[in-house]
């Protein structure tokens, strides 16, 4: 009897995938569009509309739906700018040794040789520019009191690549620091774990 039965249901399982599907499952084109394109079995995040990269719709997390927003690329920005300077400076030391230095094979073996001092020195500098650059607003719930605060904007433009710049420029611009601080930051993490895991130099 339980033959019968498992038989019955496999026959109709396989006769329902010939037949035709209503007309309602199909996805109509604002369906289609709002899902995420970087993850097309994901919704569009909606917190991301009107920043920079919130085309690709990624957010697998949802880290915009628990976070402001602000705060988020905020961090992101500072962490990609962050991430571009450590991954220069670590393959820069390994074909140049700063005066007064020792040079050594392993990059992560450098914090040992120099000492305490400079890597506390990059942690408190780190920490009063911080500060600095948000007047003591360090948090979540006050950095962005000040609702015409753009987030990563901090005046700092010694080049001028912003001066003259259209608005589809400046976005271009922005999107590019963007992919390249995220590049950066998983370039970063894999030379530092290369150097732990073969004890050797990247060259």
């Amino acid at each position: 009897m339980a033959r019968s039965i498992t038989a019955l249901i496999a026959f109709a399982a396989s006769a329902s995938a010939f037949a035709p599907q209503p007309q309602s499952k199909v996805a109509s084109p604002t369906q289609l569009n709002a899902m995420s394109k970087s993850l097309p079995f994901l919704t569009a995040p909606s917190n991301l509309k009107g920043y920079v990269g919130a085309e690709a719709g990624f957010d697998p997390i949802g880290f915009s739906n628990w976070f402001d927003i602000k705060w988020l690329r905020e961090a992101e920005l500072k962490h990609c700018r962050a991430a571009m300077l450590a991954t220069l400076g670590f393959v820069t030391t390994q074909f140049v040794t700063l005066p007064g230095l020792e040079a050594v094979a392993d990059s992560n073996m450098a914090p040992t040789v120099v000492g305490p001092g400079p890597m506390l020195s990059i942690v408190a500098w780190g920490g009063i520019m911080e500060f600095w650059t948000n007047k003591g607003d360090v948090t979540m719930l006050k950095m962005f009191k000040d609702e015409n605060r753009i987030p990563g904007n901090l005046g700092f433009d010694p080049l001028g690549l912003a001066v003259g710049k259209t608005d589809e420029e400046m976005a271009e611009l922005e999107l590019n620091e963007l992919k390249n601080g995220r590049l950066a930051m998983l370039a970063i993490g894999g030379m530092i774990h290369h150097n732990w895991i073969t004890g050797g130099a990247l060259f």
